[in-house]
């Protein structure tokens, strides 16, 4: 299946980046928390409809480009369906990990930069829609809305859902209290070591 078409593409993006800097003109504080992410590059891959987004965020706010042959911080990959699932999911970060989206990369800034796009006022659906069509504009822009917008207290709930997934499930990394039973556990054989040592030392001497 051929791709869509180049001047359609690069509009479509130029829109939705005018849209989103209106939109974090209006509301400072949302532009406030994308500062920690100056750097930071996302791949946003629709693969049906097909539509290749790469998010930058610099000093300036946030960058649309169509193309990028630099560091990637997280990619993400799936249908406009995959994408728009998350919007109406209970287990968003199941749905994210588990499910048919892949996720490339570090996930923590992603969550950092749902946080921060998901209180603005923003129109994802006009500039597709004008670039792309009624019926493809909508599905991008659903999709859009399902990644990067399904609301604050979601997103709060998706952290707390990966970092139990991470530490529970993935075993990626483990809980505190494991960290910190284990670190209790050394320094008691540290103290064991050191005991046996001094023994040592006193019957070396007795003889």
């Amino acid at each position: 299946m051929s791709g869509p078409d180049p001047t359609l593409h690069t509009a479509a993006i130029a829109a939705l980046e005018q849209a989103l800097k209106r939109a974090l003109a209006l509301d400072p504080r949302s532009a406030e928390r994308l500062k920690p992410l100056s750097g930071h590059v996302f791949h946003i891959c629709c693969t049906q409809p097909e539509l290749d987004l790469f998010l930058l965020v610099d000093v300036g706010g946030i960058r649309l480009m169509g193309y990028w042959d630099g560091e990637i911080t997280t990619a993400v990959t799936g249908t406009a369906r995959d994408f728009a699932d998350l919007a109406t999911t209970s287990d968003p970060a199941a749905a994210l990990i588990n499910g048919d989206l892949s996720l490339q990369g570090d996930s923590a800034p992603l969550i950092q930069l749902q946080g921060a796009l998901a209180g603005l006022d923003l129109d994802w659906e006009a500039p597709l829609v004008q670039a792309f069509g009624d019926v493809v504009g909508h599905q991008l822009a659903e999709g859009l809305r399902g990644l990067l917008g399904w609301g604050q207290q979601a997103s709060r709930s998706f952290i707390r859902q990966l970092q139990e997934f991470i530490q529970e499930e993935a075993r990626l990394a483990p809980p505190r209290q494991e960290v910190e039973d284990f670190f209790s556990d050394l320094e008691e054989l540290n103290l064991r070591v050191d005991r046996l040592q001094a023994r040592l030392r006193k019957a070396a001497g007795q003889r």
